[in-house]
């Protein structure tokens, strides 16, 4: 069992969970883990690099002058690669470089992704998260009070208008639904921070899924 603390905004411990690591597959599995990365940052690519090759270059396709005896080095048509204006060699074309991956995978690589983190003791658990209004500065100061200096993606159960926004301008924050949670993002990011809602909106979901 894993002892897992809970804040509050001010920093302090208020109470604290215990969490079975078979909730979260009862080990790390490091080579599903690493297809579902490649995955998230392959369908994150846009593929839309492309370049004319020379058979969409406008032009004769007459050869410039003969083959032998000009003393001139060989050369084809002027939409050739080796002319300015001509068409790229082996020209780039639009594609796409999505992964797919079953549902199941995808569930179990997120779970040892959280695993591997509450092992490594770089999940922190804060009672509520509540802005009356959008303030980057009160975020910081939770941030300041939750020891969280590095790279964070922040948990909550439902979209919160204020939260997004107040976190939207701080460098290396994240802030996405629960129900969004996957191996890639947290992978991405050194620390994670949920609500207590959260945390225990996950738990329960993974109980269910397995029963």
């Amino acid at each position: 069992m894993i002892n897992l603390a809970v804040y509050n905004i001010e920093g302090k411990e208020v109470e604290s969970l215990e969490v079975d690591e078979a909730i979260f597959g009862g080990s790390v599995r490091y080579p599903l883990l690493k297809q579902a990365i490649v995955r998230h940052q392959a369908n994150r690519r846009v593929g839309t690099a492309a370049t004319k090759s020379r058979g969409m270059v406008k032009g004769s396709t007459r050869k410039i002058f003969r083959q032998k005896g000009t003393g001139s080095a060989r050369a084809g048509s002027a939409r050739t690669g080796k002319r300015v204006g001509g068409g790229v060699t082996f020209a780039k074309v639009s594609r796409d470089f999505g992964k797919r991956m079953p549902k199941k995978q995808r569930q179990l690589a997120t779970d040892s992704a959280v695993l591997a983190k509450l092992l490594n003791n770089s999940v922190v658990v804060v009672d509520e998260l509540n802005f009356k209004a959008p303030k980057t500065k009160d975020f910081v100061n939770v941030l300041g009070n939750l020891k969280i200096d590095r790279s964070c993606l922040v948990m909550i159960s439902d979209y919160d208008d204020n939260v997004y926004k107040s976190a939207r301008n701080i460098p290396k924050i994240a802030v996405m639904p629960v129900s969004l949670l996957n191996a890639g993002e947290i992978c991405n990011h050194s620390k994670l921070l949920f609500t207590k809602e959260a945390f225990v909106s996950l738990l329960n979901r993974d109980e269910s899924t397995k029963n």
